[in-house]
């Protein structure tokens, strides 16, 4: 169980790395998909995203605090579970332009990986 945390941590943080660092570079491309989300918004939720990406790795493997996986892991499933259900009460054509298709997995599994580190499989 450990072994598939881990992959699945070290898969996540790539995720949101570079979606967190497309969000910050190219926010007013996705001006489209969230009307009322300002360009500094974009900004902030790509930053909040490569720093989460960043403590899903480093706490266990650096600072010895894994502790901050779990909460990490949370605040990121949440964010991305609550533009999923943004994107999927838009629209829920199961197309590859429809965010919701990416956004809905990825928050499960972030979901997963919260719960996992906090109740399965800790790694204090």
């Amino acid at each position: 169980m450990n072994i598939l945390l881990w992959v699945l941590q070290i898969a996540l943080a790539f995720m949101f790395v570079f979606g967190g660092t497309y969000k910050v570079l190219k926010g007013d491309t996705l001006k489209g998909y969230v009307p009322w989300l300002p360009r500094a918004g974009w900004s902030a939720v790509g930053i909040l995203e490569v720093v989460g990406a960043v403590l899903l790795v480093v706490p266990a493997a650096v600072t010895g605090r894994p502790g901050l996986i779990p909460l990490v892991a949370a605040v990121l499933a949440v964010k991305t579970l609550a533009f999923a259900a943004y994107y999927g009460s838009r629209s829920l054509k199961l197309v590859a332009a429809n965010p919701f298709v990416w956004d809905a997995p990825i928050g499960l599994v972030t979901a997963f990986v919260a719960i996992a580190r906090y109740a399965l499989s800790p790694l204090a």
